[in-house]
């Protein structure tokens, strides 16, 4: 999911730090076909002056994204998506450190004046239903706390109102967890207009 908080005005072109995981890294795709290239380019054929900072690690954490949101969020940062918290709820995390790992690289984004969207994502069935309510509170809960933006599911483009199976079929890589170069483009096409919005406030 990703989250954009209230900041001050942008000088072109907009620069936007994407903090996730290996979905933000473009795990398994070519250079040109992860999630960053594809919304740079779907941003800027939109006539929008804007550079997407790939700050995704394969494997990381929420744990890890607090870790190194200082750093990410260097002085040419001007918005910030946060994609994080896939390998909590994978390795059945506890959601309350989830939150507050999330928590945190919010209060870190305020304070630097840097606008936040944050990307939110369904979980798994396998740990049962109370797991699930409490890790899918997570996202829409802390955008309303913090005054942030959110983007709720990011594997909804995918559905498009059938199951995550046929999902996982045809746009999937053979892992069955991570979007193939047309998973990615759907994502995009329903992210894309959420970013732009921010973006495009101070353009």
């Amino acid at each position: 999911m990703l989250i954009l908080s209230a900041g001050g005005a942008w000088a072109d072109p907009v620069t936007v730090a994407a903090l996730g995981d290996s979905l933000t890294q473009g795990y398994g795709l070519p250079l040109d076909q992860g999630l960053v290239p594809q919304l740079e380019s779907w941003l800027v054929a939109r006539g929008l002056d804007v550079q997407v900072i790939n700050a995704g690690v394969s494997g990381d954490t929420s744990a890890g994204g607090l870790a190194r949101v200082g750093w990410t969020l260097g002085a040419d940062v001007d918005a910030l998506i946060v994609e994080l918290g896939a390998n909590d709820m994978l390795r059945g995390l506890d959601p309350a450190l989830t939150r507050a790992n999330l928590a945190g690289i919010l209060d870190v984004a305020r304070m630097q004046g840097v606008k936040v969207l944050l990307v939110g994502l369904p979980a798994a069935d396998n740990f049962g239903p109370d797991y699930k309510a409490a890790f899918e509170a997570i996202y829409p809960d802390l955008a309303a706390s913090h005054g942030v933006a959110l983007f709720p599911d990011i594997f909804a483009a995918l559905r498009d109102g059938g199951d995550m199976a046929r999902a996982r079929q045809d746009f999937m890589q053979e892992d069955g967890i991570h979007p193939n170069a047309e998973g990615v483009a759907r994502i995009v096409e329903s992210l894309g207009p959420a970013v732009a919005a921010q973006v495009g406030e101070d353009q």
